[in-house]
């Protein structure tokens, strides 16, 4: 390695470190896998007082839906609130031009929820965290 470059920690990536480290990523990937079409969505779930309980946020790249994260408070939960959210997700999805869907769970979340939904898994980590187990699951659109 070249003497006059060196590693260091950055306290809060965001601030900077993390756009310009993602931008020329993100420029790679292009040049070998061609535009990916990227897009955030988001659908919340709310009282009537317009109070957050729930949501899914996800994005999609090259035809690819990634669900990131789906939470719905716990009083809330076997409800059909999920389901709907996921379901409305997908949707969107499919409008947006996704084939596919993946995700990644634990096993003290919702993989039977998933499953549920038609979710098939492809990968598992053991012990992540220790005793648990990471799931990751894909699905046609």
């Amino acid at each position: 390695m070249d003497q006059t470059y060196q590693i260091v920690a950055v306290n809060k990536p965001e601030e900077g470190a993390w756009g310009i480290i993602g931008r020329g990523l993100g420029a790679y990937n292009k040049q070998q896998a061609g535009e990916n079409h990227f897009q955030r969505l988001c659908f919340a779930l709310q009282t009537p007082e317009q109070e957050i309980v729930g949501g899914v946020l996800a994005e999609i790249y090259w035809e690819w839906l990634y669900i990131d994260l789906l939470w719905v408070r716990e009083d809330l939960r076997g409800h059909g609130h999920g389901r709907q959210l996921m379901i409305r997700m997908e949707d969107t999805a499919r409008q947006h031009g996704a084939k596919n869907v993946y995700l990644d769970t634990f096993s003290f979340q919702a993989p039977d929820f998933y499953k549920k939904l038609g979710y098939q898994v492809f990968g598992e980590l053991q012990d992540f965290p220790p005793g648990q187990q990471r799931y990751f699951f894909r699905k046609q659109l």
